[in-house]
């Protein structure tokens, strides 16, 4: 069956010519088209041209209201405090002082009246500069940083003065680090100069008066900005400043420990922006923008950090007898964003009324397009019949063989669910062998010990030590218990009932291990350590499998004794430590015997694997012991010690604490 989309390529069953779309007048829908976006191009154009023209007014008209006001309240100020040194240099107090600068009684009545005329006229200094530029009094005489004692003759204000001037000039304090505005007024006595009364007025507050959105700033006579609203833009140049003009500022420390830059403002040089200019601003207006310093597009001068409008419409002011130019900066970003919504506007009307004559056109083309669409369906819906026919058909085959493979895959299940039930038996009988074989291989030792104590008892009988011979028939009873335990696990094996773990004294399974191998142990010493710390110490375990895994470790140990020096048995030792943790108990049996080849430790816990003579061993005892180890959720290792020897390091989990046996002691 095909599956590539052919139907695509529809052909009208009735006919042997395909079906086409009527034609649609390509050609005319195309000039329609041009006609309709070059008419919405010159909407959008004159919109935007007029919407700008307007806004330009209306903000231009606005900004120089503000810029009247601005100036007015800057001028008011400055008027207010242009005669105040004149004042204060009629005074007699200042006048007897420049007569003996040297009269404690004459500074000292100077320094209080400046400080009171300071203090009325709320300025931010007043002082006293003799004729050789030293203040002799000051109205912060008493405060840190007082300008009593401070040469001014390297300042313009004090030479301008000096010369029977009035002085003005604006500066950054040498001694205060503050800016502000000087007044210099010289006294003359006799036709000569004597001495200058200077009032220093503090202008920050006007950097405040304007808006943060519409930025405004006061530059002096050279295009210094000494005063502005926005931080960044103080102490900026509007124009490059000459080398000597420079040097001059640099010796007269007007604005010392300033970096004077130029501030990148320049007027917008494109042919709308010039014709705007020309056809709309008012004499003293331009439109500029301020480019950021180290990347194009917007400035972030904003004192917040915010961003900030870089095109501006910039009105020009005259201030003040100095001479200075009030700038004040209104954004045009308000204006633009009128503009583009008007545009928008227009041009979304526009859009409608083309709309409206698609449509109207459209409709005339729809009553064309129905036929054909109706002929277009009606051949796709033959063939999409043909191709779910021949898909259902496919469907039908695979459906068939599913339901084969499914009848196979039930009839797998059901011979792998034999197989199964045939592994699960043979591997229970082959368990039950290995544990008969075991608990046969464990039997031997106690049958052992069970000879050893019966051949005494009859020899203590002999001798009458009746207290002896009853001691090793208890014993007897002992191991005929440990017996039918060992016996027993058959039955739980045969019965899959499932071993019951609980706390088992470690104390007492170490005691009665070694009680059965004293026979075996002869000169061997064995030392155990870590017990008597924790006299309670218990592990989680079933007590019997515990203890015949210490019984096979010990015995296991006693071999490679045997094995490494038979004739001098008496130099062999076994060590059993013993340590506790906060979650797991660490039993370790170490011994001086011959150690295991490296070969053999990886196959040593492995079922009839043994390094034992033919005849001495099955090869069952570490295989059990660590199937029974893992059965209490612990673990058995086994290394080689340095020097010679075997370690079996064994981990079990620790279980409360319960009542202490006796306590353990070393054999012999």
């Amino acid at each position: 069956m095909p599956h590539s989309d052919d139907f695509l390529a529809v052909h009208d069953p009735a006919a042997t010519r395909p079906v086409h779309a009527p034609a649609a007048g390509s050609g005319r829908w195309w000039g329609f088209a041009v006609a309709l976006a070059a008419g919405l191009l010159l909407l959008c154009a004159l919109t935007w041209l007029v919407s700008v023209q307007r806004g330009l007014a209306s903000l231009q008209q606005g900004t120089a209201t503000r810029a009247d006001r601005y100036a007015a309240t800057l001028e008011s100020t400055l008027d207010r405090y242009e005669f105040l040194p004149a004042l204060v240099s009629l005074h007699p107090f200042v006048r007897g002082l420049l007569a003996a600068p040297a009269d404690a009684q004459r500074v000292a009545a100077a320094n209080q009246y400046l400080a009171e005329v300071n203090r009325r006229a709320h300025a931010s200094a007043t002082y006293v500069i003799a004729a050789n530029g030293i203040a002799l009094a000051a109205s912060n005489h008493n405060q840190p940083g007082s300008f009593v004692g401070t040469d001014y003759r390297f300042r313009p204000y004090f030479q301008t003065a000096a010369g029977g001037k009035m002085g003005r000039f604006y500066a950054i304090g040498i001694t205060s680090e503050e800016p502000g505005y000087y007044l210099a007024q010289p006294i003359e006595a006799g036709g000569k100069v004597i001495g200058v009364t200077v009032v220093k007025l503090n202008l920050e507050w006007f950097q405040r008066a304007g808006s943060g959105a519409e930025p405004l700033m006061v530059s002096d006579d050279h295009g210094v900005i000494f005063l502005s609203s926005v931080p960044a833009w103080q102490y900026r140049t509007l124009r490059p400043l000459p080398p000597a003009l420079r040097a001059e500022m640099e010796r007269t420390r007007q604005y010392h420990g300033r970096a004077v830059t130029p501030l990148p403002l320049e007027p917008l040089a494109s042919p709308v922006t010039r014709w705007l200019a020309d056809t709309t601003l008012a004499h003293g207006a331009r439109l500029v923008r301020v480019r950021d310093e180290g990347a194009a597009g917007r400035t972030t001068f904003a004192p917040d950090g915010a961003e900030r409008a870089d095109r501006y419409l910039e009105l020009n002011r005259t201030v003040g007898p100095a001479g200075w130019t009030m700038q004040v900066m209104a954004p045009l970003d308000p204006v633009l964003a009128n503009a583009r919504n008007a545009t928008v506007a227009a041009a979304l009307a526009y859009a409608c009324i083309c709309l409206l004559l698609v449509n109207w056109r459209q409709r005339r083309q729809r009553a064309r397009d129905m036929q054909y669409s109706r002929r277009l369906l009606e051949a796709a819906y033959d063939q999409l019949e043909r191709r779910v026919e021949a898909r259902t058909a496919d469907l039908m085959a695979i459906n068939e063989k599913l339901e084969d493979e499914v009848a196979e895959r039930t009839r797998a299940e059901s011979e792998l669910r034999a197989a199964q039930d045939e592994l699960v038996q043979a591997s229970k009988l082959a368990a039950l062998g290995q544990m008969a074989a075991g608990i046969t291989h464990e039997l031997n030792q106690p049958l052992a010990a069970l000879r050893t104590f019966s051949d005494n008892t009859r020899v203590l009988l002999a001798r009458g030590q009746l207290d002896a011979a009853e001691g090793n028939l208890t014993a007897i009873a002992d191991l005929t218990e440990r017996m039918g335990k060992i016996t027993g696990q058959l039955k739980l094996f045969a019965g899959k009932a499932r071993p019951v773990q609980r706390p088992v004294a470690l104390r007492a399974a170490v005691d009665h291990v070694l009680a059965l191998l004293a026979p075996r142990l002869g000169a061997v010493t064995v030392s155990v350590a870590g017990l008597n710390a924790v006299p309670a110490l218990a592990v989680r375990a079933d007590e019997l499998k515990l203890e015949q895994v210490l019984l096979n470790l010990l015995g296991n140990a006693l071999d490679a004794i045997d094995a490494a020096a038979p004739a001098a048995s008496e130099h062999g030792r076994i060590d059993l430590e013993v340590q506790a943790g906060e979650h797991a108990v660490t039993i370790v049996v170490r011994d001086n015997g011959t150690g295991i080849a490296p070969e053999a430790l990886p196959r040593l816990f492995e079922p009839f694997f043994t390094t034992k003579e033919t005849g001495q061993g099955l090869g069952l005892g570490l295989a059990i012991s660590s199937s029974i180890v893992r059965e209490f959720g612990g673990q058995l290792s086994v290394a080689n010690v340095t020097g010679g020897g075997a370690q079996f390091t064994l981990v079990l989990a620790r279980a409360p604490a319960i009542d202490a046996a006796p306590s353990v002691s070393a054999s012999p």
